[in-house]
């Protein structure tokens, strides 16, 4: 059951930038819609639907990298940061995409590479020439230990030593992540001008901001040293990289610094979103020195969510609270899902539970936080994670961990339209990844017709979020319940949100308190009106 209220505009004095508060839909180009017929993604497609984006009521698109790459991680091995591949399309289909989105009223961000290139990209060429050349230190070369040994311990993220031999120089090169993506020397001046001036290329071009990816990888420790070890414990290990504490390959303090160049750079182009991506077991220090003040990022987010096994009470409370301060502390971002996490409904759900009322449920929390909430495509549809045969399969971290981790596949499969085509109206041809399983039924066109769909729930939330003030900027608070029920209160000058979720199996009673003086606005699995208990995976949101 889904009830709504319509409830009327809303307005607050307070002068917010566009970006605070505002909901930002991802798209990863390879799965949303192809146009040419290569059973891959590309830049018309995402022009092709803007028109069902902006429908949805978000305020911005955050486009995953489709700059010039040889895709051995999907495009975050860039080649050229400025021009696009041709995989996707051309410049001139980027501007048409971004001249269609200013027109639509939608804000477009795109991701930013500052850790590491493709080593196809001509700046690793000239650097790998010699040991002497205007290059030579653009990327982190090291010589062997005298036993021919990598220079430390450092290991890389998708397995094995964060080094790699390279006959040219007769040296090592680092790179955290796959060996065919040498890690940039960020801590030099010319490497930052470069990386300044690729972002200059964009914002020339117009877009509104950026998403800076595993940023806290862009400076490691100048000594070297060895990382120290990190018992296995009660962890589940997948790699050797799991075995470290990463204090020194890693979050090095010069990193805020370089942020405060971004973020002059894009105060000269008026109000420019960026946000970063902040992975590891402790991200809040590293988010608040990205975040602080008025001379560094916009936002950050971190994996709170995005690999949580489990969704309580606790986590929600635990998470919005390192975040309830004034907005000079730093403003958050939130994801439940994306490209490289398993999609939240299916690390979440209760067996046998009700997948679009459960969707219901994880859309509406994450537009009720404080923070700016990213969905990501497939999320307002209430897709689950697909399941994709080992010869399917196109994430090297898949299959060279496989079948111990799950890989990023099965978050990136093709986005649903149609239910009567082979391929669910993504591509006339094979796609790149199969189409998941169960998706077409839940297919954009499907849920168009039904007044109760995942879809329709989400967007009658986002109108709801729109027509608040405190769900965008205000304060947020926990009032004291009895979990699994979660009760959320938003507050902003005179406007009171109540938002109340159960996160468990059975009914639970809502005390009378809590919502009287209210109105409905919005609820699922539930009548609008004031509740006095609520079922399984039920929503209700109000208004005093």
């Amino acid at each position: 059951m889904t009830s709504v209220r319509k409830s009327p505009a809303h307005t607050d004095q307070a002068s917010q930038p566009w970006w605070r508060g505002a909901v930002v839909y991802q798209i990863y180009p390879r799965s949303y819609l192809d146009t040419n017929g290569d059973g891959v993604g590309d830049l018309p497609g995402i022009t092709r639907k803007l028109g069902y984006i902006a429908g949805l009521g978000v305020d911005a698109i955050w486009i995953s990298p489709f700059f010039r790459s040889p895709m051995r991680d999907f495009g975050y091995d860039v080649s050229d940061y400025c021009d696009v591949d041709p995989v996707f399309g051309t410049l001139e289909d980027f501007d048409a995409l971004l001249a269609e989105a200013h027109r639509l009223g939608l804000k477009v961000i795109i991701d930013q590479v500052y850790a590491h290139t493709s080593d196809d990209h001509d700046w690793f060429a000239q650097s790998r020439a010699s040991r002497d050349n205007p290059y030579s230190d653009w990327y982190v070369w090291r010589d062997p230990k005298p036993d021919g040994a990598p220079p430390n311990n450092w290991q890389s993220v998708f397995g094995g030593p964060a080094w790699t031999w390279d006959a040219r120089r007769q040296q090592y090169y680092m790179h955290n992540f796959l060996a065919s993506q040498p890690q940039l020397n960020a801590h030099s001046p010319a490497v930052q001008e470069a990386l300044l001036a690729a972002a200059k290329f964009w914002l020339d071009k117009g877009v509104d901001g950026f998403r800076l990816d595993a940023i806290n990888f862009a400076m490691f420790d100048p000594e070297f040293r060895d990382n120290p070890p990190w018992p296995a414990g009660t962890r589940t290990i997948t790699r050797p990289f799991d075995l470290q504490r990463h204090i020194h390959n890693q979050s090095h303090p010069d990193i805020p610094v370089f942020m405060e160049r971004v973020r002059a750079l894009a105060d000269t182009y008026g109000t420019v979103f960026t946000v970063a991506e902040v992975p590891g077991p402790d991200p809040l220090p590293e988010m608040r020195a990205f975040t602080e003040g008025e001379k560094r990022l916009s936002s950050a987010y971190s994996f709170d969510f995005l690999y949580a096994q489990s969704l309580s009470p606790r986590r929600v409370k635990a998470s919005q609270m390192n975040w309830a301060g004034p907005v000079s502390e730093g403003w958050p971002s939130w994801a439940f899902s994306n490209h490289d996490a398993p999609r939240c409904i299916s690390r979440w759900s209760p067996p046998g539970a009700d997948l679009s009322a459960y969707a219901k449920l994880t859309n509406a929390l994450l537009l009720c936080l404080r923070g700016n909430p990213i969905l990501y495509q497939g999320e307002e549809l209430g897709l689950a994670q697909a399941e994709v045969a080992f010869e399917d399969l196109q994430d090297p971290e898949a299959i060279a961990n496989w079948p111990r981790t799950l890989g990023r596949d099965g978050a990136r499969t093709p986005m649903p339209w149609t239910n009567d085509s082979p391929f669910a109206g993504f591509s006339e041809h094979k796609p790149w990844l199969p189409v998941g399983q169960g998706h077409a039924d839940r297919a954009v066109a499907v849920q168009e017709q039904d007044g109760a769909s995942v879809l329709n729930f989400t967007r009658a939330m986002m109108s709801v979020r729109s027509q608040s003030r405190a769900l965008q900027t205000g304060d947020v608070s926990f009032p004291e319940v009895t979990p699994p029920l979660l009760a959320i209160r938003r507050e902003l000058n005179a406007e009171v949100v109540t938002c109340l979720f159960n996160l468990g199996t059975e009914t639970v009673p809502v005390p009378a308190g809590l919502v009287s003086g209210h109105h409905g606005l919005l609820a699922s699995g539930v009548p609008v009106d004031l509740p006095s208990e609520l079922p399984a995976n039920a929503v209700w949101i109000g208004r005093r």
